[in-house]
């Protein structure tokens, strides 16, 4: 390596560890903030370190709310929505993959279509429909939906789905197997880039959607965590201390999914399909 691809890449690096440290400030404040008495988070200049900590922030934050049932809640809903998104996006994209069907090209051009309405255009007509089924006050309205596919999920398997050769499935029809067959023993484990894509976006978007909840669920047994947090802010005063210790803990288990799946979910991105 030469001297200037040397200094090249010592300055790529110093870019990312720049990037990324500017980044990290929001999660070392919210860090810093959680260990403080409140008088000391508004100090001018701003203290990073906790003199002393105040680790009791932690275990009064959790326990002033019933913290557990609404993480036990939100973790019921994310799972039911993840399976629903992982069997109906799967099956879904699968036949726009593979499937010969007449008007199959333009009816996923229709869904693609549906990306760009956005949530507060569907949010009145979706509130009525579920008003009807008498699912308000329920986990369904939050859950139901993704056993009916999500666009984006659906294109995103989709186009993994066609970098994956056809020999694969001429012979599994060969040795006599259905097409359910096909889809849960040859792609789906071929596609498990993909699904761990879905499934972390899924988890994400799920474990901090905020509107949802706040819309379909007002009884305070099933609260999520994200309207958990809101009972730290009042009209007048804002316990800031507690909110930052539960915002922490409750941002925790985003980090250790994404962390876990990593390698995966930078697969599932790239749409590498097979490799040779």
């Amino acid at each position: 390596m030469s001297g200037q691809e040397r200094w090249r890449r010592w300055l790529v690096l110093a870019l990312l560890w720049g990037v990324a440290i500017l980044f990290l400030i929001p999660l070392l404040w919210m860090l810093s903030s959680s260990l403080k008495p409140t008088y000391q988070i508004f100090e001018t200049p701003p203290r990073w370190i906790p003199n002393p900590p105040r680790w009791e922030n932690y275990s009064e934050a959790l326990t002033t709310l019933p913290f557990a049932l609404y993480i036990r809640n939100t973790a019921v809903i994310t799972l039911l929505t993840i399976v629903g998104h992982l069997l109906s996006c799967t099956l879904i994209a699968y036949a726009f993959a593979r499937l010969r069907a007449p008007g199959r090209d333009a009816l996923f051009v229709v869904m693609l279509a549906t990306m760009m309405l956005p949530y507060p255009v569907t949010m009145t007509p979706l509130y009525v429909i579920f008003n009807r089924l008498g699912w308000i006050n329920t986990i369904l309205p939050l859950t139901a939906p993704a056993f009916f596919g999500s666009a984006f999920y659906i294109f995103l398997m989709r186009q993994f789905f066609m970098t994956i050769p056809r020999d694969f499935e001429d012979a599994a029809r060969i040795d006599g197997a259905n097409t359910l067959q096909i889809i849960g023993r040859i792609m789906a484990p071929m596609a498990m880039p993909a699904l761990a894509t879905v499934t972390i976006f899924t988890f994400q978007a799920t474990w901090n959607d905020f509107l949802a909840p706040l819309i379909y669920l007002q009884r305070p047994e099933l609260y999520t965590v994200t309207l958990g947090l809101q009972f730290f802010r009042s009209t007048y005063t804002t316990n800031w201390a507690y909110l930052m210790a539960a915002s922490l803990v409750t941002t925790l288990p985003v980090i250790v999914v994404f962390f876990a799946a990593q390698r995966y979910f930078i697969e599932g991105i790239t749409l590498t399909g097979v490799k040779g």
